[in-house]
């Protein structure tokens, strides 16, 4: 199959995503951006849309279980209807965030291999959610235990940080219900003006280093392929861990 055909086939499927996200009641500016943030992942990893998403009619249904948003009554079996958002956020504010979105119902239920935030909130008895982060560079062996009975259970894993998460009814009782649910967020990434600043800060010494390379040996090339060459190897291992994510993110 040629990238032509590649592109319509992946375009074909988003449309088909969209609409059908659209009749499970999911907002159309959610709708919008899941299908602009599927859209960049197929263009970064050059993937095919089915064998990365599955199904349109099941992945739509993963996205918005139940008929998310709907103002439908529950089912006949008593399921409650169901909110799914993905958002992200650097390590700079992702604690804060998501006790603020945790105090709007959500409740984080993983991180996915790209390193979203997938929460969840039910639309018929919203719960305050609270989140606290741990560093498990060194493995987490006992962590889950430690923390357990405080109530706090495990929700993801991101490199060296894992999340944990446990309603706020065990400190605020009935209190811990929410009265009114807030509209879905418009935005999916959240990142700081100091992740911005180190990126900013990553990219000034990587240009000084191919500048000195340059200037060193009197060749402009050489220090260009030598930056090339820092970016090169630097993409390998993000490449070989984000496919490690989504292999592990698809074992049953």
């Amino acid at each position: 199959m040629n990238s032509v055909e590649t592109a319509d086939t992946a375009a074909g499927y988003l449309d088909d995503l969209g609409a059908r996200l659209r009749e499970l009641g999911l907002p159309a500016e959610h709708v919008r951006v899941t299908v602009a943030d599927l859209a960049a992942h197929l263009a970064e990893c050059g993937g095919v849309a089915e064998e990365e998403f599955g199904p349109v009619e099941e992945f739509a249904r993963e996205l918005a279980p139940e008929g998310a948003g709907r103002a439908d009554p529950p089912g006949p079996d008593g399921d409650s209807r169901v909110e799914v958002w993905r958002w992200t956020a650097d390590t700079f504010v992702d604690e804060e965030l998501l006790g603020r979105f945790g105090d709007e119902g959500w409740e984080m239920r993983r991180v996915d291999a790209l390193g979203r935030f997938v929460c969840h909130r039910d639309l018929d008895r919203p719960q305050r959610w609270e989140y606290r982060r741990e560093l498990v560079s060194r493995g987490r062996e006992g962590l889950d235990e430690r923390l357990a009975p405080e109530g706090w259970e495990a929700c993801g894993d991101w490199v060296v940080y894992a999340w944990f998460k446990r309603p706020r009814a065990a400190s605020l009782g009935p209190a811990a219900e929410l009265s009114t649910v807030p509209s879905v967020p418009s935005r999916w990434n959240f990142f700081s003006r100091r992740f911005y600043a180190l990126l900013g800060l990553l990219a000034a010494a990587l240009a000084a280093s191919g500048v000195t390379v340059a200037l060193r040996d009197g060749d402009a090339t050489s220090g260009l392929g030598y930056v090339a060459g820092l970016l090169a190897g630097a993409a390998v291992p993000v490449a070989g861990f984000l496919a490690w994510r989504r292999w592990r993110s698809r074992r049953p």
